[in-house]
C-alpha cells in the first residue's frame, strides 16, 4: 500500500491585526429594562387577548372590534423586537 503523502502547508491562521476583538469586548450588556420590558409586553399582550375572547369581545374596549387583535399581536411583536437588542 502506498504511502500517504504528507501535507507541505502550513496551517492558515488570521493575522491578528484583523481580528474583531475589540469590537466584541466594546459591546456593552443590555439594561435591566430592556428584558423586563420585553416580559411585561408578552404578558400583556397575552392578558389582552385572553380578555378580549373571554368576555366575547366586549372587553377591554368594545368600540375598537377586531383592532384588540392589532393590539394584543402587536404588543407581543414589539416585544420580539426588544429582544432582539437584548445581549
Amino acid at each position: 500500500m502506498p504511502k500517504s503523502q504528507v501535507r507541505k502547508k502550513k496551517v492558515y491562521t488570521p493575522p491578528t491585526d484583523i481580528r474583531p476583538a475589540a469590537a466584541a469586548a466594546s459591546r456593552k450588556p443590555s439594561p435591566m429594562w430592556l428584558p423586563i420590558s420585553a416580559v411585561a409586553l408578552i404578558v400583556i399582550g397575552i392578558a389582552w387577548l385572553v380578555v378580549y375572547y373571554l368576555s366575547s369581545q366586549q372587553y377591554p374596549v368594545e368600540s375598537l372590534r377586531y383592532w384588540n387583535l392589532a393590539i394584543g399581536f402587536g404588543c407581543m411583536v414589539a416585544s420580539l423586537g426588544l429582544l432582539s437588542r437584548w445581549r
